[in-house]
């Protein structure tokens, strides 16, 4: 079995905007804004990612605002856990 990883929820869509991303759920609807600026490129979470797989060049602090946002995105169900090969 391979290791645990996350990818964009399929009800889920994400756009850029000039503060950063946008996350809409269509099964609520739910928006979530997420204020990445150009840290995180649109389509980011479009395959399967170790939770922990980050961009290139990141400071030890946007590592740790990253690692916040991906667990709000988990749990309000914008992220779901896959397994990676």
């Amino acid at each position: 079995m391979g290791a645990a990883g996350i990818k964009l929820h399929p009800a889920c869509r994400v756009r850029q905007e000039g503060f950063g991303l946008l996350f809409y759920d269509s099964r609520g609807p739910s928006l979530l804004f997420a204020a990445t600026k150009t840290l995180l490129p649109v389509d980011f979470f479009d395959r399967v990612r170790r939770a922990d797989e980050l961009p290139e060049g990141v400071t030890d602090q946007q590592k740790l605002a990253l690692k916040k946002l991906i667990a709000k995105l988990l749990e309000r169900g914008f992220l779901r856990e896959q397994s990676v090969c």
